[in-house]
């Protein structure tokens, strides 16, 4: 089951795309914009982390970390962030821990690929609880970006 509002954000230890370890606690006294994503080079995915990339200044004036997650590997997320100029850092759920932790994780999903992380956002305020929580069961759609900011905003 997803994370709800109020409850306690899992901490986690995933490597970035600069294969350093990244901790949720790396972040305390800062609000966190999580968002998991299925798969790195994909059109919706590019469009959500995209849309968090042209956003970045918004969140950084507001004590706010953006952090992506996917279950691609660290090589594969320092590429696609590269290509999208991503400010922020991209982590690589692997072994699918992390997603399945916040009830973020397909079993199945397309070209029966097993494993991928659900489209979803996540805030997490200063303290570790989550105060957004929006998991998306279509792949298609997009988060509610301005939920989003009007959380981040408090």
């Amino acid at each position: 089951m997803a994370l709800q509002v109020g409850d306690k954000a899992p901490d986690f230890k995933l490597n970035s795309s600069e294969l350093k370890e990244v901790s949720l606690s790396d972040f305390a006294g800062k609000k966190v914009v999580l968002h998991f994503f299925p798969l790195a080079f994909t059109g919706v995915c590019t469009t959500q982390l995209c849309t968090m990339r042209d956003n970045f200044g918004y969140y950084e004036g507001l004590n706010a970390q953006v952090l992506g997650v996917s279950v691609d590997s660290p090589f594969a997320l320092a590429k696609f962030k590269e290509e999208q100029a991503y400010q922020f850092p991209l982590l690589s759920d692997f072994n699918k821990e992390t997603a399945a932790a916040y009830g973020a994780l397909y079993q199945d999903f397309v070209l029966g690929l097993k494993g991928v992380a659900k489209r979803s956002a996540f805030v997490i305020d200063e303290e570790g609880k989550v105060v957004y929580a929006e998991v998306l069961e279509d792949a298609g759609n997009l988060p509610d970006f301005a939920a989003i900011n009007k959380v981040v905003a408090g």
